[in-house]
């Protein structure tokens, strides 16, 4: 048979195996390989890039085929197992070409150039869901969706055991503790007198609800005792920053003059504006009823250098000329002391002090030639601990 004769048929077995045999490349070079390098990704089109000919390096062939129908082709008997690596499938046309049947689980990409730009392939018919993509672990989940683990809905029984109802000092805890103060120790020039002296301290030891309370204060001049007394109470806290007390006051008797004893019943605490209050109420032999009251203001110029401010007065029922007690208004006492605290438990200072008698109690001290108003200089210390 001359070649002129068999050209047609053999021109088409050869496009046949040519084409069978360009399957498996070419179906490497339009799958996205990323499931196999991961890190990989499309490389962008550059905005200037023109459309690629699908054309570009084709070889012509000494055999014009163009003519030839090869849709009609049946390739499912053509032998596959042939070698054929060396064949060049650059300008080869696989758009047209049917993959869905064909296995390419043995194949190896292991030599294949990933380096082509894939920007242009069409991926909205590829079927991705078993590519083994794991969702993102930072991917956001639908606000409708439910959370992996449920949170346990509350329950009354929850909200009763957060939010108990609680006493009104059932924060307070039931350590002993303890604070003792000599808030004014100082001196003075009395003149005629000499040197005067006076003192006043306080402290109490207990709990936050329930305390014992000491207070003393007492004045010399002239280098003996004019007055002293000490009172004992019983404090009980009966709401914010408020305690009542109940007790005894004892007044010594000095210079040969009786001593006094009196039951005493007041409130300690702070007022609003921050000043300290003290207030007692006294009752004595013979029904002799007095008042004593207290107010303390502090104003800090800077962290240690602090004035305070103090005005204190008593008031009686009946005389009582024997420890020189007038009734009404008996006396009133009003001073500006300055403290510089080195640290917090010491601190000196220097003020002063206004004093003055009124009612029966002026009267004995005009009786006695001794003045009824008396301003003076002091220095002193302030202790606690």
């Amino acid at each position: 048979m001359t070649l002129s004769r068999r050209h047609p048929l053999a021109i088409g077995l050869a496009s046949a195996l040519t084409l069978a045999a360009g399957l498996a490349p070419a179906w490497a070079q339009e799958t996205d390989h990323t499931s196999h390098h991961p890190e990989a990704k499309p490389a962008a089109k550059p905005a200037s890039a023109k459309p690629v000919d699908p054309h570009a390096g084709h070889q012509p062939t000494p055999t014009d085929t163009s003519s030839d129908d090869h849709g009609a082709m049946d390739h499912g008997n053509t032998d596959h197992s042939r070698d054929h690596s060396g064949m060049d499938h650059s300008g080869m046309d696989h758009s047209g070409m049917d993959h869905s049947g064909m296995d390419h689980s043995g194949m190896d990409h292991s030599g294949m150039d990933h380096s082509r730009d894939h920007s242009g392939m069409d991926h909205s018919a590829m079927d991705h869901g078993s590519m083994g993509h794991e969702p993102a672990a930072s991917q956001d989940l639908p606000a409708t969706a439910e959370p992996r683990e449920p949170i346990p809905v509350i329950t009354p029984a929850d909200r009763a055991g957060a939010f108990q109802d609680l006493d009104e000092h059932v924060i307070h805890g039931e350590s002993i503790n303890s604070y003792w103060a000599l808030d004014r120790l100082e001196a003075w020039d009395a003149d005629e007198d000499g040197t005067g002296m006076a003192w006043e301290a306080q402290g109490w030891i207990g709990t936050d609800l329930d305390r014992l309370w000491l207070r003393s204060e007492g004045e010399r001049a002239g280098g003996s005792t004019e007055s002293a007394d000490v009172e004992v109470l019983y404090g009980r806290a009966v709401a914010r920053w408020w305690d009542a007390v109940a007790g005894v006051r004892h007044d010594f008797g000095f210079g040969g003059g009786p001593s006094r004893t009196y039951a005493a019943l007041g409130v300690i605490g702070l007022a609003p504006y921050w000043f300290e209050v003290e207030a007692t109420a006294y009752v004595g032999d013979s029904g002799q009823v007095g008042i004593g009251a207290e107010a303390e203001y502090e104003m800090l110029f800077t962290n240690r250098l602090i004035g305070q401010w103090l005005v204190e007065g008593e008031a009686w029922s009946k005389d009582d000329p024997a420890v020189g007690i007038g009734s009404g208004l008996s006396t009133v006492e009003a001073g500006f002391r300055l403290r510089y605290e080195f640290h917090r438990q010491f601190a000196p200072y220097v003020g002063v002090v206004w004093e003055r008698a009124y009612g029966g109690t002026a009267d004995q001290l005009r009786a006695q030639a001794r003045d009824i108003e008396d301003t003076r200089i002091v220095a002193g210390v302030r202790v606690w601990f």
